[in-house]
């Protein structure tokens, strides 16, 4: 894929991995639609990435597919096309599952598994116009289970099985998808405060070079699930 003037809609856009991959985009000529649940998140990222007509903000919560078919609708309006969408939106909580609220397990599948099942529904009619990409963000928790890890386990093997699935479904109409699993990422995920402490791990800019790589890899090959990790644990 020629990059150049391609359009990509990121949910979760406005911090983390997906705004590393929006910034990695953008210096790839990309027109880049990001969304967020708050009015305040997405003003500071388009400050953040420069309000340029290569940028668009859009307020949208992926629990709701109102939301996410407003917000391909303003993406077509603006741009005309929609070429690449990476479902990133997510959440985490960690606690034992006799601890585990109610409230938390529910948002994080509306979040985390409704939000990718939300996004792909409002976006693929454009995907098979654009013979596109779709990819999730999904995590090596969506493969390797660990104690308190219960409620987050179980949308991330979702999100694992659904993409895969989707994958199979989708090809046919010459749609590459692709599942993303990384490891430790240097963000705010779990209330982290990314700092010199987190050097070891992968960088939000590292997902976003990954990215880059597969819409650049040659239409006859698809790498549909991919697991990337540290180099190096944080040895200390």
């Amino acid at each position: 894929m020629d990059l150049n003037g391609k359009v990509v809609y990121i949910t979760g856009g406005t911090k983390g991995i997906g705004l590393g991959v929006a910034q990695s985009l953008l210096q790839q000529g990309m027109k880049v639609a990001i969304s967020g649940r708050s009015d305040e998140s997405v003003s500071k990222t388009l400050a953040s990435l420069g309000n340029t007509a290569n940028v668009l903000g859009i307020k949208a919560d992926v629990t709701r597919i109102k939301d996410e078919e407003a917000a391909v609708e303003e993406i077509l309006k603006t741009w005309g096309r929609l070429d690449v969408v990476l479902a990133n939106a997510g959440v985490g909580h960690f606690a034992p599952i006799d601890e585990m609220s109610d409230d938390k397990w529910h948002q994080m599948i509306d979040i985390n598994l409704n939000g990718v099942f939300h996004t792909l529904k409002a976006s693929v009619e454009a995907l098979k116009k654009s013979e596109g990409y779709y990819m999730t963000l999904a995590s090596l928790a969506g493969t390797n289970f660990f104690a308190s890890g219960a409620g987050y386990n179980a949308t991330k093997f979702g999100v694992v099985g659904f993409t895969q699935a989707a994958m199979l479904d989708l090809r046919k109409y010459n749609i590459k998808v692709t599942t993303i699993m990384p490891g430790s990422v240097a963000t705010h995920f779990n209330n982290n405060e990314p700092s010199e402490k987190d050097a070891w791990k992968i960088q939000p800019e590292d997902i976003g070079e990954l990215v880059i790589d597969l819409l650049k890899m040659h239409p006859r090959t698809l790498p549909s699930k991919i697991e990337v990790r540290p180099t190096r644990p944080d040895l200390k």
